[in-house]
């Protein structure tokens, strides 16, 4: 199933067939942006809509197919569907007819095991009114806001639209600093870039975008070097770095021109502490020393791309860590946000990309079942640091507490 990978906060429209989701959603965004139909199961699989609300932003509206689809087919819409659940910050279940049975209470389970908060609409109050029982109930028993909605004749499209800005997390639309934290007014940031052949064509990678732009936000400085100029550069260079940011990988390259009383770390480190599982990261990186002959790996990359002939995820890494290891290993790839080709279980390790395209929800959701698991997680960045025999000077920037000198590790 092709998913969305916008850093938009993702906001999933759940419930039975023919209840009115792809009605809900053309209401509220005030045109017909879903397909609608009184025959059921018309929406068959996730439909992503952008749609501007107020006082969220920029949003991508997810429609899924019935929960209660039928047959073999429907169970697999179904199950595409619950999957959605790992990516959206935000769930509405739409009922009528006040009906809150099994297939309702089975959603509301599934929402909270995935840490979705969500608000159930009650659609088609036109023909039955919302019962202030089912109302009360649903309030004592899931905490749940319920509220009267009709799609075809919309008053309290406001009333929506404030419940779903009190209800979503802050941080599904509002992001915290990059790397604000570490700097103070005017401290000068070098970031190293190298332009290989797998950097775009007349421009930046994003991460290195996204560091730029946080680093004026921040009223500081960034210069913009290449690698082999490092160390012409520091030579002249004043006021000194507060920071280095390097790509990940000319790591040993950086470690060895930057100055150890400078901090230094990579842009895919950034990013792991900014929006991935880092806590997870830094008890799964060190695992990988302990990998073993016919391991597999599952290294998972966010976005899709054409792939180079020393692409980061297919081939630098499998061969950095089959080196470093010693052993002989066994690597699956997934772009995008799609299945596994394998149970989680199968895997020693994961190692997922920096996700700078995707939201910390899907970040999160996508290791979720390798961390349930108990399977060892990491980021693409800790692991190259790791396996340079680096990561320590690498996470530092990272993982200092509040004590001085004392850290994390």
């Amino acid at each position: 199933m092709a998913k969305g990978r916008e850093s938009k906060p993702h906001i999933g429209i759940f419930g039975r067939r023919n209840n009115g989701k792809s009605s809900f959603i053309n209401a509220l965004a005030g045109q017909d942006i879903a397909i609608v139909s009184d025959v059921p199961g018309t929406t068959t699989d996730p439909v992503r809509k952008s749609m501007e609300i107020p006082g969220i932003g920029p949003a991508i509206l997810v429609d899924t197919a019935g929960i209660d689809d039928t047959g073999e087919l429907g169970a697999k819409r179904v199950s595409r569907s619950l999957s959605v659940l790992r990516t959206v910050d935000l769930a509405i279940l739409v009922i009528t007819n006040n009906a809150f049975e099994e297939y309702e209470k089975k959603l509301v389970m599934a929402f909270r095991d995935h840490n979705v908060p969500f608000v159930v609409i009650h659609n088609k109050s036109d023909l039955v009114p919302l019962s202030g029982k089912l109302k009360e109930r649903l309030s004592m028993e899931f905490s749940a806001m319920t509220l009267e909605f009709c799609a075809l004749h919309p008053q309290n499209v406001e009333e929506v639209i404030a419940a779903l800005r009190q209800t979503i997390p802050e941080t599904a639309y509002s992001s915290n600093s990059l790397l604000g934290d570490l700097l103070s007014y005017g401290d000068l940031v070098l970031l190293i870039t190298p332009i290989d052949i797998e950097a775009p064509e007349g421009r930046l990678i994003l991460p290195q975008v996204q560091a730029i732009r946080d680093i004026l936000d921040n009223d500081c400085t960034a210069v913009v070097v290449k690698e082999k100029e490092v160390d012409a550069l520091l030579k002249v260079l004043q006021p000194r770095p507060k920071l280095v940011v390097t790509d990940s990988q000319v790591f040993l390259k950086a470690d060895a021109s930057v100055p150890k009383d400078i901090p230094l770390t990579s842009f895919s480190i950034m990013l792991a502490r900014h929006k991935g599982d880092f806590e997870n990261y830094l008890k799964g990186t060190p695992k990988i020393a302990e990998l073993k002959d016919g391991d597999r790996v599952l290294i998972l990359e966010s976005c899709t791309h054409h792939v180079s002939c020393d692409d980061i995820g297919r081939m630098k890494i499998p061969r950095w860590m089959s080196n470093y290891t010693g052993k002989k290993l066994e690597f699956d790839v997934v772009a995008g946000l799609g299945d596994t080709p394998r149970p989680i279980t199968d895997y020693s390790l994961v190692v997922q990309c920096g996700g700078c395209v995707i939201t910390r929800k899907q970040v999160i959701g996508r290791l979720k079942a390798a961390v349930d698991a108990g399977v060892p997680v990491t980021n693409y960045g800790m692991a190259i640091a790791w396996m340079h025999g680096i990561y320590q000077r690498a996470v530092a920037p990272f993982t200092k507490m509040e004590k001085a000198g004392e850290s994390y590790l």
